[in-house]
């Protein structure tokens, strides 16, 4: 692992996504490694030459001399980079610009695959809203371990509980969902009891990781080659409103709201956790009846 300490004029990004104004990456690279990480194509502009997952570069700015600048506003931890990666142990990016943010008005919300986010329960806690969210994909710690090099399933789930206890709104991310492997009911099963909202995501296969994964797929799952060839290469789209149908019959039996990607719904949370379908976002999106622009959840 290459490990860089750099300085930076601002760590706080004005952003396009659709659920902040602001990302927040206290840290350039990531060490878990995911195999399916879209954020590897920032070697394209960091110009590293190790692989994705052999480096990060750890990010120094200045203070932050008046934080209630971004009062009202919302910055996403973790767009690009885990902000609880194993470095922030000893650097504490993540830690330092939450205490100069603190009090500030600004609400937060935060993505990792780590439990090392405990460490900052009472400090996350302390902004009004905060939300915090774990992607999960698998319950299976094998295929997890063959993929990234995250905190374990069960230690993902457990955090997320105490957070959950805690008063913290927190959010499952089933992503990325791989075709014939992860199982979104057994997931949601394994963790309803401790989430305010779900986020389904399919698996999207672009750029230099979509051949990584599909020679993963032919050397580890041959019977599932016939399948990722008619989802990434004829672009079938047969499998994601099948698995739509599914989940929409599960929620409706477990009484839990279901909801298409572009619903503003899911602000107002309940006794059982909101689920948010994702898997249309990408692409031109049609109704279940073949009729319009979006799909009918």
């Amino acid at each position: 692992m290459k490990i860089r300490e750099i300085e930076v004029k601002d760590v706080m990004t004005k952003s396009n996504l659709p659920v902040s104004d602001y990302s927040v990456n206290p840290y350039t690279g990531c060490a878990f490694a995911c195999k399916y990480c879209y954020a590897s194509f920032m070697k394209r502009f960091t110009n590293h030459p190790e692989p994705w997952g052999e480096f990060v570069d750890v990010k120094y700015w200045p203070e932050i001399k008046d934080p209630q600048k971004y009062a009202g506003k919302e910055a996403f931890f973790g767009s690009v980079t885990d902000p609880y990666q194993p470095l922030e142990e000893k650097y504490e990016r993540t830690r330092t610009l939450l205490k100069q943010l603190q009090g500030s008005g600004v609400k937060i919300s935060i993505a990792t695959k780590s439990d090392l986010v405990l460490r900052d329960l009472d400090l996350i806690r302390s902004f009004p809203g905060a939300r915090v969210s774990w992607s999960i994909n698998t319950l299976d710690e094998g295929f997890k371990a063959q993929m990234d090099r995250g905190a374990s399933i069960r230690r993902r789930l457990d955090a997320m509980k105490k957070f959950y206890d805690a008063g913290v709104l927190t959010t499952l991310f089933i992503s990325p969902i791989f075709p014939g492997i992860s199982d979104p009911i057994e997931i949601i099963e394994a963790a309803k009891d401790r989430c305010n909202l779900v986020w389904l995501e399919n698996l999207n296969l672009r750029g230099e990781y979509k051949p990584v994964i599909l020679n993963w797929i032919r050397e580890n799952h041959p019977e599932l080659t016939d399948l990722y060839r008619d989802i990434y290469t004829k672009k079938d789209r047969s499998y994601w409103f099948d698995l739509h149908e599914k989940l929409k019959e599960y929620t409706a039996r477990e009484g839990m709201p279901y909801l298409r990607d572009d619903d503003s719904r899911y602000s107002a949370f309940g006794e059982k956790p909101v689920v948010v379908n994702y898997f249309f976002h990408e692409e031109v999106k049609r109704s279940a009846k073949g009729k319009g622009n979006s799909i009918e959840v």
